[in-house]
């Protein structure tokens, strides 16, 4: 890996910070997340038409600048920085992959055009706030989450030739305006039941029209303070079924909407030609991929975010406790402040190493733009979901200490501290806990798999279980035990230089010193015995080993 930026990644970073540095303050922030579409649209189509940032990891063969997802996180990384409320995450890291990876050509040419120069918004829709699991960021994404016939899932029928959805999802990013709809839906029955991905175009065919017909749709039901904060519903414009509300979020820079979707007409992603099923889209193993590498992708944008965010709230609060002054001198020159910064500083550098290389290892290894989008199962296993549970973990321990060392105003409306403290908490909610993010990036690492715990335990075909167990010269003891399919144990304990001696044990057919052996006759561990039980009575077998 080189860890040093090209020029062009360079000019990313410094064209971007100066836009939002002059265009998104914490003030405009605060105005933005208070309209209806939750986010300034003058500012996202800047972002779209000079920077090109929505099809920054897309070929440029559709429209797209040609990077990867290197460079898709240095731009999240300063959209983080300004907690920009945005559709970017929504439509650049997780739909535009997806109708990449599994789309038909005449999808392709038809979307993902428009979304690259900004004229469409896209996102995906997962049942039950189940988007951590879909991306296979907190467990295998191979199960029934989307729906398995329960309520709360999004069920996929066709009918009279035309895919048809019913359910209703919720905590949909930017579900209220996305233009374009990825919509994971159960299909098949119980018998046959798998997940696809599905198609809805949320407003009218065609590049030109969405932002007029997107706005007809708001004034036709999102009007009035009560949409603003999250309560107004509105439909799909042309789309008969579908009604999309905002929700009231904890983070509202990051805008979330529930869809009722009843009889919903749709296309299969992937599914055109013959068959509408044949495709690359009706397949539900190829699918699962598509959103485990999507994942992959989005964990590391999202990581870069954080660590974004955790850095300006960091700057900010570094700079505040060099002028608060109390007992006359400035609070950032006591040194039980300068500990719990230097902390934080170390906190987040790991973490912006760890997104950085996540990056990276999800472009499949290259630094610069090459087109890395789409280049599933590239990405070191694990790697994107650890970047991401190090990255929210920092910001969530940043953005307390913000608050706690900005003293009674950082936690107030007016100051900018609580809108890092609600990005980190209302993150963690909607892609986490960290723990599980861990956990999982040690599954997919095969820390956890037969024969490599930490412990040396694993399990054989016929019931057979070893452990291991190995310490120091100075107290020395290796430990071993094996038990075989036919129920024998065989126990040997060296001492080494330190401990000075060696003590073995073996049972055959369940015959035998199973206290010594440390397994009882029906394979389970027994209590140790104390030394020499089951010797002659003077003296055993072990206690002369170790005077020996």
């Amino acid at each position: 890996m080189d860890a040093a930026f090209t020029e062009e990644q360079q000019e990313i970073r410094r064209t971007l910070r100066a836009l939002l540095l002059k265009r998104c303050g914490p003030d405009e922030v605060k105005a933005a997340v208070r309209t209806p579409p939750g986010y300034d649209e003058g500012l996202w189509r800047q972002l779209a038409t000079r920077l090109g940032l929505p099809g920054l990891a897309l070929p440029a063969a559709y429209g797209g600048v040609g990077c990867g997802p290197a460079e898709l996180a240095l731009a999240c990384e300063e959209t983080g920085r300004a907690v920009l409320p945005s559709p970017l995450v929504a439509t650049a890291a997780l739909a535009a992959p997806l109708i990449l990876a599994l789309g038909g050509e005449r999808q392709r040419a038809e979307l993902l055009p428009a979304l690259a120069a900004g004229e469409f918004t896209a996102t995906l829709v997962v049942p039950g706030g189940r988007l951590a699991t879909a991306l296979a960021l907190t467990g295998p994404n191979d199960g029934d989450w989307a729906g398995g016939g329960r309520a709360g899932g999004i069920q996929a029928r066709r009918q009279d030739g035309t895919w048809r959805l019913y359910g209703e999802a919720g905590q949909v990013l930017n579900g209220h305006t996305a233009d374009v709809l990825v919509v994971a839906a159960h299909t098949g029955g119980f018998a046959r039941g798998r997940t696809l991905l599905f198609l809805v175009r949320a407003t009218a065919s065609g590049p030109a029209a969405p932002s007029d017909t997107r706005r007809a749709g708001r004034a036709a039901g999102t009007e009035g303070a009560e949409e603003a904060h999250g309560a107004g519903a509105s439909g799909g414009a042309g789309v008969p079924g579908l009604l999309r509300t905002r929700q009231t979020a904890l983070d509202e820079t990051r805008p979330q909407a529930r869809l009722e979707l009843r009889d919903v007409p749709a296309e299969l992603l992937g599914g055109e030609g013959e068959g509408e099923g044949e495709g690359e889209g009706g397949d539900a193993a190829a699918v699962a991929a598509a959103l485990a590498a999507t994942g992959v992708t989005a964990a590391a944008v999202l990581a870069a975010e954080a660590v974004g965010a955790a850095d300006a709230a960091l700057a900010r609060t570094v700079a505040y406790v060099r002028q608060r002054e109390q007992f006359g001198r400035p609070i950032g020159s006591f040194q039980a402040v300068q500990h719990r910064l230097a902390d934080l500083y170390v906190l987040l550098q790991a973490a912006r190493s760890a997104a950085y290389y996540a990056a990276w290892s999800a472009g499949g290894g290259r630094t610069g733009g090459g087109g890395a989008a789409g280049a599933y199962g590239a990405a070191e296993p694990g790697v994107g979901a650890l970047a991401l549970a190090q990255a929210l973990e920092t910001l969530r321990a940043v953005a307390a200490e913000a608050v706690q060392l900005h003293g009674g105003i950082g936690f107030t409306w007016e100051h900018e501290a609580h809108l890092y403290f609600k990005r980190a908490a209302c993150d963690e909610l909607l892609l986490g806990p960290a723990h599980r993010l861990r956990a999982r990036a040690a599954e997919e690492a095969g820390l956890f798999t037969d024969g490599a715990r930490g412990t040396g335990r694993g399990g054989g075909t016929g019931g057979s279980r070893g452990a291991g167990d190995s310490r120091g010269a100075d107290d020395g003891a290796a430990v071993s035990a094996s038990g075989g399919a036919g129920g024998s144990t065989e126990t040997s304990v060296s001492r080494g230089p330190g401990g000075g001696g060696a003590v073995a044990a073996s049972r055959e057919g369940g015959e035998g010193r199973a206290a010594q052996a440390g397994s009882g006759a029906d394979g389970h561990r027994a209590a140790p015995a104390p030394p020499g039980a089951g010797e002659e009575p003077g003296r055993g077998r072990a206690a002369e080993a170790v005077e020996a």
